[in-house]
Parts: C-alpha cells; sequence; structure tokens
C-alpha cells in the first residue's frame, strides 16, 4: 500500500550533499534547483492519475503516447523533453544542466522529478503519462520519495531487432543512431530499465503490450487496456484500494 506525497520536498541538506556530490557542476545544479523549489508553490496541486510508459529505444512508447494523450485527455510529459525545453530556454538552470551533461555527468534524479512536478502543476488534465522515466532504480526510488508510485506502468515489449531496425529507418538526424551505438543503448536500457520494469511487475503494476506492428496495430492493443480501466482512472484511489 502506498500514500502519494503532496509536495516535493528538500531531498537532503546542504552539508550532505557537499559531501556526497563531488562534481561542481552537479553541485551547483542541485543547490539552484533545491534553493528555488518552493518558487512556483513545491506542493503538487492534485493528486493525478500517473501511468509510466516504459520501453526500450524504437519501442514506439512515444509515438503511443501521443495517441493515448489524445485519445484519452492525457497530459503527455517526457523527461527528455522536459530537460531539453530548460536547457532551450536559456536561464541559469538550463545552462547548469547543459553543462553536467557536456561534462559526462547523469543530471540527478531529483532535479528531473522537480521539472516532471512543475509539469504536473502546470498541466490541464488530472491524467499523467510520464514517457521514459523512471531509466534505473534510482530514478524509481526518488521519485516514489517525493512524490509517489504510479498508478499504472505500461511495458512496450519489442524484439531487438525490430527495435534497432526502427531506429535505423527513423532518419531524425541523431548522431548515434547507428548500429554499434543503438545495441550500446539496448544494452543499457536492459541493464538499468529492466530492474524498474521487475519491480512494478512484482506488485501487479505492469500491463506489457507487444510493440510489434504498425502504430495503428499497437495502440488497439493500447486501447483496449484503457478502456478495460476508464472508470479505475477516474479514481486513482481505486487503484490503491485494489492494490
Amino acid at each position: 500500500m502506498w500514500r502519494r506525497f503532496a509536495y516535493l520536498s528538500p531531498v537532503i541538506s546542504g552539508k550532505q550533499l557537499q559531501s556526497s556530490v563531488a562534481d561542481p557542476a552537479v553541485l551547483k545544479l542541485f543547490t539552484t534547483f533545491t534553493s528555488d523549489a518552493g518558487s512556483d508553490g513545491a506542493p503538487l496541486i492534485r493528486n493525478p492519475f500517473i501511468a509510466f510508459v516504459l520501453g526500450g529505444p524504437g519501442s514506439g512508447k512515444g509515438t503511443q503516447c501521443e495517441k493515448i494523450a489524445s485519445e484519452f485527455k492525457f497530459a503527455h510529459l517526457s523527461a527528455g523533453e522536459l530537460l531539453r525545453e530548460e536547457i532551450s530556454s536559456h536561464t541559469e538552470n538550463g545552462e547548469l544542466i547543459q553543462n553536467v551533461i557536456k561534462e559526462g555527468q547523469i543530471v540527478p534524479s531529483e532535479i528531473t522529478i522537480d521539472l516532471i512536478r512543475k509539469a504536473i502543476n502546470s498541466a490541464t488534465s488530472d491524467k499523467i503519462l510520464i514517457d521514459g522515466f523512471p531509466r534505473c532504480e534510482e530514478n524509481r526510488i526518488a521519485f516514489e520519495k517525493f512524490i509517489g508510485e504510479p498508478d499504472l506502468v505500461i511495458f512496450f515489449e519489442c524484439p531487438e531487432e525490430e527495435m534497432v531496425k526502427r531506429i535505423l529507418s527513423r532518419n531524425q538526424g541523431r548522431i548515434d543512431d547507428n548500429l554499434e551505438t543503438i545495441k550500446k543503448r539496448l544494452k543499457v536500457f536492459e541493464n538499468l530499465n529492466m530492474p524498474v520494469v521487475e519491480h512494478y511487475s512484482s506488485k501487479g503494476k505492469v500491463h506489457k503490450i507487444n510493440g510489434t506492428g504498425t502504430a495503428d496495430e499497437i495502440f488497439g492493443r493500447v486501447r483496449q487496456l484503457f478502456v478495460s480501466i476508464r472508470y479505475l482512472m477516474a479514481c486513482p484511489y481505486c487503484f490503491e484500494i485494489l492494490g
């Protein structure tokens, strides 16, 4: 049984942070975000229905999120897009995130979660899709600590050869879309993301979707899931009771 937190509180104290984070760019980014955490009203303004959407690179989860958002009136939040938007905003926080990434560091989970919290607060829907997050157990633990568990986890199952073919054919100008780096990304996904899927599977929260076929064929399977739970989506507490 879980209880979603109503706010995102400061993660650790300044002294704890200084002793645990050695990289100056990460430290500056972290302290900037936590000092500003309450500037836009830190508490979550509602208790939304939250669905994590997970799947390997090329599994089609982004396309399916767009279709779910359109048909079932969800707000679609992509952790990667939120970080890119923050960078492109040319604010001090965006520049700090860009510097952390340039230096090969991972943006702290708490920073990404804070961006997600702000996006939830500004969303016009009480049904939220979080696309591609959490990416690892550390992400999951931080999200649960400061926001809570998701109501639903959707996992798109897709054979590796199909994901490779899709990435190679989409021609989106990504410099890492070559066979060697794609296989590395798939290996990273398996090592980091699958423990998250396994954790929520053990709690009965994961709904696996066959990710092969056309986008419309896949969405036909997705639609069946959302139609079957449409009444529960209107009452997130029902998931808690049934769980």
